[in-house]
């Protein structure tokens, strides 16, 4: 009898670290069969962390581990690999899909798991010699799709799919393991039309009602709310509490999600905001830019002159695709004026003569030249662009490198940004994140742009360097009278150096805030509503 009333799962005392930074804290949660909880925080609160120990992924047993227990069935599991955790009946979808696009869906959903017919040519040749049991396949798939309660097409290619069908032919693929109890859902309606996501909602109450645990993972509060039975709010590492979906609101879930202890919170750490100057020196209107995963859809934002502007917003809401798309490395639409004058889009290099600089969140598939050394990396860019740290013979004809000139300046910024290496002819990839992250700080201020895009420029790196980071940021923003306009998933950040932070949802500016105001507003913003809901 007691066997009866263990939960499906349970997560006792759960803790990690990477490289001496605790990243999960003592974490404690269970999940009866048939339930649905939602699991909801801020980028970085931890949550992709505790599902790969509960898949048993690869990067928790190389990075020496977890602390505490995980229980199925009130008896201790150690998964070494996702293919354990299959076996005990979990599965999962992940932001990114993993079909092959010249396949059916029917193919998808029982991919590696095809129904065979035998034949004579077996017994001679094994199971290499057997046919594919079309019909069972489709039948099985047809099976699965039933099960979820979606309308999708068992033939169509994945190729020719809209992506909502992509997403449920994912999903179906997991169900369709006969042994699954537990399905965990990452994000699984960010790519999703208002319609889809609905029908998907529907899909997981149908499997909660078949018996199904569901982990649903989403930014979206209000699917919490209409599809979950608890919520389980992370920060930090830490689960901050757990809810009754039935008796919680958006703004009670967003306030706990971004909210912090007083000691930390942001009046210990925010100035005092500098007026906003009259002069705008960068407008955009109607920008769209098709960047996967972080698509644009109509952003307008004005920013002044010397403002240090922060925008922010949850994964996928588009943050990201604004500098990328007015930097031309993806396809972009729209206007933007500097000073006044247009800014030609899909054009990188027009963007770097009218003096706009870029620190890319992907620092070592744009940001760096890995290969070369740190002095070639902070003066290439503007020897290029600039023709500086370049002596020119022959009124200009021929133009040689200024050694001098490129150690001098690479020293100046390794003292500045007190960058850790061993010495300025070090190469780029033999430093660690951190300082990887300063050189491609200090590879923009030698252009001397009169804006500054910053994007991600404290993700991967840990906390010291974090505050170097920053801290080179403001200043050169407050002494040197910069623009920036700094892109970030960690709002506490922006609130310590903006003066103003824009906050963005579905493809568009859906509020622009002073940086002191309480961080439950901005979490309001971030989860699709309005200042004027909000109020």
């Amino acid at each position: 009898m007691s066997e009866m009333t263990k939960p499906l799962l349970e997560m006792q005392n759960v803790s990690k670290e990477y490289n001496g930074n605790p990243v999960l804290k003592d974490v404690n949660f269970t999940l009866e069969k048939g339930e649905v909880l939602g699991l909801v925080g801020e980028n970085g609160a931890g949550k992709s962390t505790l599902m790969n120990i509960l898949f048993g992924m690869d990067v928790i047993h190389q990075t020496g581990g977890y602390g505490g227990k995980v229980l199925i069935d009130g008896k201790e599991v150690k998964f070494t690999s996702p293919l354990d955790a299959l076996k005990a009946g979990i599965g999962m979808v992940h932001q990114e899909f993993s079909l092959l696009p010249g396949f059916t869906a029917s193919e998808n959903i029982l991919l590696n798991r095809e129904p065979e017919n035998s034949s004579v040519l077996s017994l001679v040749f094994g199971k290499r010699a057997n046919t594919i049991d079309r019909k069972t396949l489709q039948k099985k798939a047809i099976d699965a799709i039933t099960k979820l309660g979606v309308q999708l097409d068992p033939n169509m290619l994945v190729s020719e799919m809209p992506v909502g069908h992509k997403q449920f032919t994912e999903i179906s693929r997991e169900i369709s393991k006969s042994s699954i109890r537990l399905l965990v859902l990452d994000e699984p309606t960010a790519v999703l039309s208002e319609k889809e996501a609905e029908m998907l909602l529907k899909a997981i109450k149908n499997l909660s009602a078949q018996g199904i645990s569901v982990i649903f993972i989403t930014h979206r509060l209000q699917e919490i709310l209409d599809v979950c039975d608890k919520v389980v709010v992370m920060r930090d590492g830490r689960i901050i509490n757990e809810l009754d979906a039935a008796k919680t609101s958006i703004q009670e879930m967003a306030r706990l999600m971004v909210g912090r202890e007083v000691a930390s919170g942001s009046s210990a750490v925010h100035e005092e905001a500098k007026p906003l100057s009259d002069k705008i020196v960068l407008s955009v209107k109607n920008l769209w830019v098709d960047m996967p995963g972080e698509t644009v859809k109509d952003v307008n934002l004005e920013v002044h002159q010397g403002e240090f502007l922060g925008i922010g917003g949850l994964a996928g809401q588009g943050k990201i695709g604004i500098p990328n798309g007015i930097m031309g490395l993806y396809p972009a639409g729209g206007s933007v004026l500097l000073n006044g004058k247009p800014i030609e889009l899909n054009n990188p290099r027009a963007c770097l003569d009218s003096s706009l600089a870029f620190v890319s969140e992907d620092r070592r598939g744009v940001g760096l030249l890995l290969d070369e050394s740190l002095e070639w990396n902070i003066a290439f860019p503007a020897m290029q662009i600039q023709n500086k740290f370049l002596k020119q013979y022959l009124g200009g004809l021929i133009k040689w490198r200024d050694q001098k000139a490129i150690e001098n300046i690479t020293k100046k910024y390794i003292d500045q940004l007190q960058i850790k290496c061993t010495s300025s002819k070090q190469k780029a990839k033999e430093l660690s994140g951190g300082n990887q992250q300063k050189i491609c700080l200090a590879k923009s201020f030698a252009l001397e742009p009169k804006l500054l895009f910053v994007s991600e420029p404290t993700r991967g790196i840990d906390i010291g360097a974090k505050a170097l980071v920053l801290q080179a940021l403001k200043e050169y923003n407050r002494t040197f009278g910069v623009t920036i306009v700094m892109i970030s998933s960690e709002l506490e950040e922006l609130r310590q150096c903006c003066d103003r932070i824009a906050i963005v949802t579905d493809g568009a500016i859906s509020g622009i805030l002073p940086a002191s105001t309480p961080s439950e507003d901005f979490g309001i913003l971030m989860v699709g509503k309005t200042g004027k809901e909000a109020m």
